[in-house]
């Protein structure tokens, strides 16, 4: 049996955007920076007032881009500010049905 070999490898490209999280329990709030982005997941940048918000399910909008997604890091800076880092999810029915009564 011949076996194949993945050879492509998906990484993080810069994108710097704007953006916004929405904490899915909560309906929180925060404006943030996206850094990088993959299909997987998002490089973030938030201000020190952010609370700590690993382990919560959130959705992202970063210009053209929707992501809801697992906060799996939250680093504090030298600045005070946070670096976190986001895996991607799979949308369910309860969450594109959360975005579609709140857009507009």
């Amino acid at each position: 049996m011949i076996r194949m070999e993945e050879r492509r490898n998906i990484h993080r490209v810069e994108y710097p955007a704007n953006s916004v999280i929405v904490v899915c329990e909560t309906g929180d709030k925060y404006y943030v920076s996206t850094k990088n982005v993959s299909p997987l997941g998002m490089g973030i940048t938030a201000s020190a007032d952010v609370p700590e918000i690993v382990g919560k399910d959130i959705i992202i909008v970063a210009e053209t881009l929707i992501m809801y997604a697992d906060v799996n890091r939250q680093v504090k800076e030298a600045d005070g500010t946070w670096t976190i880092g986001i895996s991607a999810k799979k949308f369910t029915p309860e969450v594109l049905g959360y975005l579609f009564e709140h857009i507009g």
